[in-house]
């Protein structure tokens, strides 16, 4: 978890934009004054963009307790059957992916939401060039660590 907050904060002070002072606004006594952390506002379109592989690149960014993820697949991309701890809300914005679970098969496309509980199998398939946000919870410790393996298959 150290590591977590590290990285959260690290990113704070690369990719964070102006933030000014706003006396009495945004604080309910007794609780603001409980948090040390601050909410950070990114530029997501600044956050670097990193190839996975030929057909999959993805843009992400930590919370403590979360993972935003911005995925690019081309047409034919293919996202192995794994599962994990994280929930997951996936949100396509472009496109469209077949979605493999528990022996069904989801069409997902623009527009639509699938959400995935923890450790449930899965594996997606993108119908077309696409645009995927994800967010999970807790945060993906396993990106952190660099010991997700299906995406290196």
């Amino acid at each position: 978890m150290k590591k977590l907050y590290i990285i959260f904060i690290l990113l704070n002070l690369i990719y964070s934009v102006d933030v000014f002072s706003a006396s009495n606004t945004g604080s309910i006594p007794n609780i603001s004054n409980h948090y040390l952390l601050m909410p950070v506002l990114y530029k997501f379109e600044n956050m670097p963009i990193e190839k996975v592989s030929d057909t999959i690149s993805r843009q992400y960014i930590y919370s403590p307790q979360a993972t935003l993820v911005k995925w690019y697949f081309k047409k034919g991309a293919i996202v192995p059957l794994h599962h994990h701890v994280n929930d997951q809300i996936t949100w396509i914005t472009k496109g469209s992916v077949q979605v493999n679970s528990q022996g069904k098969t989801f069409i997902v496309k623009a527009g639509d939401v699938i959400s995935l509980p923890s450790n449930v199998p899965h594996e997606f398939i993108a119908l077309e060039d696409t645009i995927d946000i994800d967010y999970f919870t807790p945060a993906r410790q396993d990106w952190i660590d660099n010991t997700a393996t299906y995406l290196k298959k």
